[in-house]
């Protein structure tokens, strides 16, 4: 193939999407809690570390993990984005986020009860993601980290103003 066939091939071929755009998507779709909408930003062969030991790999393990937050088990979740670092060229970011629960959208349970008893209705805690992307912009690997042993480090100044 000659360069200029090379070229128009090149401009035909369709862009990866930024990884700062994927990475504003991606925390869109928690924010939004479409459960779905997170999963079309992996790959098939993904892997996701949540930071308490476990190792999901491939989409459907990953979401499975993810049921739960998605469910309301811990409330409404938003993920307030205060700082992060994207390489293009590396296809990796690191994002620093503060979770923020709505307890009061919490199934009633006992753990539900002494969360709100420990934390208030509106907790929030801190954590840090590290992505790798492959050549088409999705998620290969997220690795995920929080200032917490078993249990977050949660606070009640953290969390949701209330309403």
């Amino acid at each position: 193939m000659n360069e200029a066939a090379k070229d128009t091939a090149a401009a035909r071929a369709p862009a990866s999407p930024s990884i700062a755009d994927v990475l504003r998507a991606f925390v869109d779709g928690f924010n939004t809690n479409s459960l779905d909408e997170v999963m079309t930003f992996f790959a098939d062969d993904a892997v996701y570390e949540p930071g308490d030991g476990r190792t999901h790999r491939g989409r459907a393990a990953i979401r499975e993990a993810f049921v739960p937050q998605f469910s309301h088990a811990f409330g409404t979740m938003r993920f307030v984005v205060n700082d992060w670092i994207v390489d293009e060229a590396a296809r990796k970011a690191v994002i620093r986020w503060v979770c923020q629960h709505d307890l009061s959208t919490m199934k009633p349970s006992l753990q539900g009860f002494v969360l709100k008893a420990l934390y208030g209705k509106r907790p929030g805690w801190y954590g840090t993601d590290i992505f790798h992307f492959d050549e088409r912009g999705k998620i290969v690997g997220k690795f995920s980290y929080a200032n917490y042993g078993k249990r977050p480090h949660v606070r009640r100044d953290l969390g949701l103003a209330s309403r």
